[in-house]
């Protein structure tokens, strides 16, 4: 048990110190916590036991270490493209349509897929959404939850 308890608070301060790292670059935090949670995944499907916790934490670690790099390669033009299709696909589409992104300095690209949006009982208009980014081959995929404020801009919540 001892071992197990371990594991479990060395992941966390590594996720930790992973964000606090992140701290100026969402994407890169976003890439950060998604890794994490894939390679946490991964790991539970390796070994048993408290062999099995450690395949977790260092799926986890691992995950966390490459989706942090994959948000970090994104550089201030493809932020700035990630950010307005965002905005088209959360304003303009109907739920299901794609607005794609393409940086073509960096061969980076995205695209963004609302979900139906819903009202709450504020009278706030949310959003669901998948942002799918591609960064020299790799891909990851984002979900998160947009509102729609005041001044027509949609600002991520989650």
């Amino acid at each position: 048990m001892k071992v197990s308890r371990l594991t479990i608070v060395v992941t966390l301060m590594g996720l930790v110190a992973a964000c606090a790292d992140t701290q100026n670059n969402p994407k890169q935090t976003i890439g950060t916590l998604l890794g994490a949670g894939a390679g946490a995944l991964l790991g539970s499907n390796v070994g048993g036991g408290k062999g099995k916790l450690a395949a977790v934490a260092i799926g986890a670690l691992g995950g966390a270490y490459l989706g942090s790099e994959i948000g970090k390669s994104l550089d201030y033009v493809d932020r700035l493209k990630a950010g307005e299709a965002e905005q088209t696909a959360l304003e303009s589409n109907r739920a299901g349509v794609a607005t794609s992104w393409r940086n073509p300095d960096t061969g980076n690209s995205g695209r963004v897929t609302p979900k139906p949006a819903t009202q709450l009982a504020s009278g706030e208009f949310c959003r669901d959404y998948e942002h799918e980014i591609v960064v020299e081959g790799r891909t990851e995929v984002a979900k998160g939850t947009a509102c729609r404020q005041p001044n027509g801009k949609w600002r991520v919540i989650n």
